[in-house]
Formats: structure tokens, sequence, C-alpha cells
């Protein structure tokens, strides 16, 4: 079989850079008063800038599909003959800009410059991305495909603004008897971010500079051992069953809360951690990693919160990964979910850290119902 290798990365970050301070103008106050929770997350969750695809009347300035159409066209410097090369485009979100067509279609309706080519579009959330960049990477492995597009991306601020949440500000007295509700969303409100990031995966090396080689690509669930966690266009029963957005009259979907993004903060505590990385371990020891070979690992985090309990999880299953090696934009770029992947390794590529013979690792968690992606690369 081929070897297959990103040859170039690029990511495409809509507007200007917002800061903490900044976030309820582009969001917006929910019953006109500034959030209680903000200042408490943002603390534990270190993030300190972001971008948003709105501007400051909360309108919206690109759509999911056009971040990443703009994203694959940074791939090639917007250079036409190039873009038609393409003959596998795969596109993971989350938060698509509609059910029907497919996020990845609309995507390719955005680059007119292309052929009449495969597209590919993973559901799911943080591990669509990477689910996207492994079915190119098996096209190209077989030598289906010689030049493969994949994406990450999101639009979740959208999701997040005060209209949003104005329908539950009416029935107050329900969020108060049931905190978690307001606590699960407003959670998520001070995290999430938009943008979008695009490999370029090829059979042969980039002549004209680094390339990463992809070694392996692990995947797995945990679906059939643990309940739903993050879910959006459901709403959760306490047996641990999801009710579709579908079954609900029109009429109860605000009331419910259905449409919005929540999460089971206990569920999240209990498990994002410890099943991905005792998974981990399982796949080094059968592969027989070394890991005083790893140069750089790069940790899809949500929250610097989670990065001292993976060190220990690390830890204590004998996996030696000093700090220096760690790398994550969080800080500056947000949690862009099944994007965030792309923006980490695109800002390494072009950071000049990396030499030939350099060892990559890259995981990526996903609490929607705890799944993983683990990916090997060698610089070469």
């Amino acid at each position: 079989m081929k070897e297959v290798y990103i040859t170039r990365a690029a990511s495409f970050l809509p507007n200007e850079v917002v800061e903490n301070n900044e976030m309820e103008d582009y969001l917006g106050f929910i019953n006109g008063k500034p959030s209680r929770a903000k200042a408490i997350v943002l603390r534990k969750n270190g993030i300190k800038k972001r971008y948003y695809a709105l501007n400051k009347n909360g309108e919206s300035t690109h759509n999911n599909a056009e971040m990443c159409a703009l994203a694959v066209k940074n791939l090639f410097d917007n250079q036409k003959d190039e873009l038609a090369k393409i003959d596998l485009l795969c596109c993971g979100t989350s938060t698509p800009d509609q059910i029907i067509p497919s996020h990845a279609v609309m995507v390719h309706g955005f680059l007119p410059e292309t052929n009449n080519i495969e597209v590919v579009s993973p559901a799911g959330a943080c591990c669509s991305g990477m689910h996207a960049f492994k079915y190119a990477y098996m096209s190209l492995k077989l030598g289906e495909k010689k030049m493969a597009v994949t994406t990450g991306s999101e639009r979740s601020a959208s999701m997040m603004t005060n209209n949003m949440f104005e329908e539950e500000v009416q029935v107050a007295q329900k969020i108060h008897a049931n905190p978690y509700l307001a606590f699960e969303k407003d959670f998520l409100r001070w995290m999430l971010s938009d943008g979008a990031g695009a490999f370029l995966l090829e059979t042969n090396k980039n002549p004209n500079g680094l390339s990463l080689r992809v070694d392996w690509i692990e995947a797995c669930s945990y679906a059939n051992q643990v309940e739903t966690c993050m879910y959006s266009a459901a709403d959760k029963l306490p047996s641990g069953d999801l009710t579709s957005y579908k079954d609900y009259k029109t009429q109860d979907l605000a009331l419910n809360s259905v449409m919005s993004m929540k999460q089971d903060v206990k569920l999240l505590s209990k498990n994002i951690i410890r099943l991905g990385f005792d998974k981990l371990q399982e796949i080094l020891s059968d592969r027989k990693i070394n890991m005083d070979d790893l140069t750089f690992f790069l940790p899809h985090l949500s929250s610097y919160f989670f990065e001292q309990p993976i060190a220990e999880i690390l830890e204590e299953n004998g996996i030696n990964i000093p700090k220096n090696k760690w790398f994550s934009n969080l800080e500056s770029k947000g949690n862009v979910g099944a994007g965030s992947i792309y923006l980490m390794l695109e800002e390494l590529m072009s950071s000049g850290k990396l030499k030939k013979g350099n060892q990559v690792l890259l995981a990526v968690p996903e609490s929607a119902r705890f799944s993983y992606v683990f990916t090997w690369l060698t610089v070469c």
C-alpha cells in the first residue's frame, strides 16, 4: 500500500479576535444581565481569545460550509488550477448549517473551482473531523485517490447567542429548579468558538517543505457502555435515553431547550479522561511504541481544567510525556470542536518547530457518547 502524507495545512478564522471581556458584546446578555457563571468558567477553562462568525449585533457573518471552503482555498493560496486537482473532499463538524444536504456537499458548493469529485460527510462531534481524515487516509492508502482534502470546523457561536436562551428566561422558575440545565448550557457558552481547518493529503511528499507521514490512526467508541453525555436536537430522559426533537410539538421545542447544546457534566468528569487514555495505553502497548521517541503531543482539550487529570492518567498508565512536549493553542483559539486538532497541527507546522524525524501524537476525545481518535505522525 502507498504511504500517505499531510503535505499542507491551512485554517480560516472569521473576523477579529474576541477577548474575554468582549464575549457578551457578540453573544448578548440573557435577560439583560451579565452572566454570573462566565468568570468562573473562563477561569477554569483558561481560554483568553476566540473567534466568532458573528458581528456585535449577533448576526452571522459566515456559515460553516463557507468557512471550510475558505480554509480549503487557503491550502492552495486560492490557485484555481491547484483546486481542480482535488479528487476527494471529506468534511467533519458538530454544527452543520442544515440537516440536509450534507455538510461536505455544501462545502463543495462553495468550491466551484473543483471538479465532480467524491464528497463525504462524517457525522458526530469533535471526532468527526478525524473520521473525515481517516476516510481520506484509507482512500489514498488503497490507491483509489491521489489528492484528498479534509476539514474540521465549527459554527457554534450562533447557537450561543442570547436569543437562543430568551425563551428559557421566560420560564426562569424551571431553570432555578434544575440548575444543572442552566450550568451545562452556560458552561458550553463560554467555551465554544468558530473556525475551520484543512489538511491536504497526498501519496507523495511535499517537494517544497516538510510533510507528515500518517503512520497509523486508531478510533474507538464506548457508546456500548456509557450513556449520552453531550447532545443537541434532543432531550435526555432520567433513564439516560434521548428523545428526538422529532417527537416534540413545535411549541415545546424552546420550552424544553431541545435545540440547544447541553452536556451532562457528571458523566463528563467521570468518563472522558479515564476511558480514552486507558485506550491509548492499550494502543501503544499493542503497537510496541517507544514513547521516548515522541516529540510533540497534541491533545484536543475543551478546557485546561483537564490538562492535569490527563497528565495524571498518563503517568498512572506508564506513559511518560513531559509537559514540554505538549502543544495546544486552546488559550488563543478557543475550543473549535472538530476543528481544534486541525488548527493545532496547522499552527505547529507553521511554527518552525518541526524537524525531520520528529514524532507527533494527536489525541482527540469526544464527549458526545465517548469516542476517541489517536493518530501517530512522522515528520519527513
